[in-house]
């Protein structure tokens, strides 16, 4: 059975509280199941809970991922609203969610909703679940399937932490009595148990020279277009930020005045990070070095003080910040694959390897993995803002060189 979504983009939806008589009027002619009370009630408390996160879209996007399948299959498959469900049926729900029927597997990512005549309609492209594939195969014309639909386990663990906090939330309005999902025991049918350590993905440090060396000379060769390249590659690596960390949306928009100089007269970032925490990052000499030189071209004094609002990251055209974490994403990809070829020109086909996989995220690995190498791990938690310091510790790889070193001349024959 086919789906349609269900719950509009977070600029286009009313407050659920107070407006959902409207949302209901703009659904009610694609599902009748919102004729009946119980169906109603489920809508509204599953567009309560999502729109509690309305402070973070990326966090909006994610719950709004889950209890809309959720809703989804309750209705569709099961029939029954999501406040009947049992343990057993959400167990049946995440083996739906690892398998999906051909019918709710996209092979793009469609608008929900469109606008029509003033109003807004579900887009019938539109599907819960989308398979990819890989950068690489992407570049080399491999084409998404809908068989190549997997749900990976961290998309699974999402799925478990979101739910348990949806029927949480439902607890609390007196809608359900228990916890479905905190009821499952053998959560590890669905997810395996990882290695101690997960590898860390980032470049090398060859590659680095080569990206960043990159950045230079299209800086220099048009610097209209790539003088802000190289200040983004640097401040990703130079002070490990993450993408959302660059670009303005509802909740912060990055200023020059969020660099600030203390009474020692350092230098540090003022950023708005996962959670809605602040943080303070050391601005390092040649980073400083690195803002002088994107400033002087922006016909900006050297340094900014405290009360400067010019933004961060300007738009490709137009005034004010950019907003688009795309935008971020084709820079670097540009960048990479610049360095890449270049790479290959060298002769370094084989170590320009990773550069054709690599994220943007993986220039934050990167640097606090070399920084973690010289810096305490502590100082190093307070820049990237790691919530703990177990995550700081998956960058340090002293114990497992060690490791390896102990066990590199194992016989196979043993004496």
């Amino acid at each position: 059975m086919n789906s349609t979504a269900l719950i509009d983009n977070l600029e286009h939806l009313p407050n659920p509280f107070m407006q959902f008589e409207s949302v209901k009027a703009m659904l009610i002619n694609d599902w009748p199941q919102l004729a009946k009370v119980d169906y109603q009630r489920d809508l509204q408390l599953a567009l309560c809970f999502i729109y509690s996160y309305n402070g973070s879209q990326a966090t909006f996007n994610s719950y709004r991922r889950e209890v809309e399948r959720l809703l989804l299959w309750a209705w569709l498959i099961k029939k029954s609203p999501c406040t009947h469900l049992r343990r057993d049926e959400i167990e049946e729900f995440i083996h739906f969610c690892i398998k999906p029927p051909r019918e709710w597997i996209g092979i793009k990512n469609v608008a929900r909703f469109k606008n029509k005549q003033g109003g807004r309609v579900a887009n019938k492209e539109w599907r819960p679940f989308v398979a990819h594939v890989s950068k690489l195969k992407f570049k080399e014309g491999e084409a998404p399937e809908h068989k190549s639909h997997n749900l990976s386990q961290a998309a699974i663990r999402a799925t478990f932490s979101i739910l348990s906090s949806y029927y949480g939330f439902l607890i609390q309005e007196d809608a359900v009595q228990q916890n479905p999902v905190a009821l499952i025991r053998q959560k590890s049918k669905f997810v395996k148990k990882e290695v101690t350590r997960r590898q860390v993905r980032r470049i090398s440090n060859l590659q680095w020279d080569y990206v960043i060396e990159t950045a230079e000379i299209l800086a220099e060769e048009d610097a209209n277009m790539h003088e802000r390249t190289l200040f983004i590659m640097n401040a990703l690596l130079g002070m490990y930020l993450r993408i959302s960390e660059l670009v303005a949306d509802e909740r912060s928009a990055p200023i020059m005045g969020d660099f600030i100089k203390d009474n020692d007269d350092n230098w540090w970032l003022k950023v708005l990070s996962k959670g809605n925490k602040e943080r303070l990052v050391a601005v390092s000499d040649e980073m400083l070095s690195a803002l002088k030189r994107y400033r002087e071209f922006r016909q900006l004094p050297s340094l900014p003080t405290i009360a400067e609002q010019t933004a961060l990251i300007p738009k490709n055209r137009g005034q004010g910040a950019m907003t688009s974490t795309r935008q971020i994403r084709n820079i670097v990809q540009f960048c990479f694959d610049s360095a890449y070829q270049r790479m290959v020109e060298d002769g370094m086909k084989t170590d320009a390897e990773d550069l054709r996989v690599a994220t943007v995220h993986w220039l934050r690995h990167t640097g606090i993995s070399e920084d973690v190498k010289f810096r305490p791990k502590e100082h190093v938690r307070e820049d990237a803002g790691h919530a703990s310091m177990a995550t700081t510790d998956r960058y340090i790889d002293t114990e497992y060189r060690e490791r390896h070193a102990s066990g590199k001349k194992k016989a196979l024959r043993p004496k």
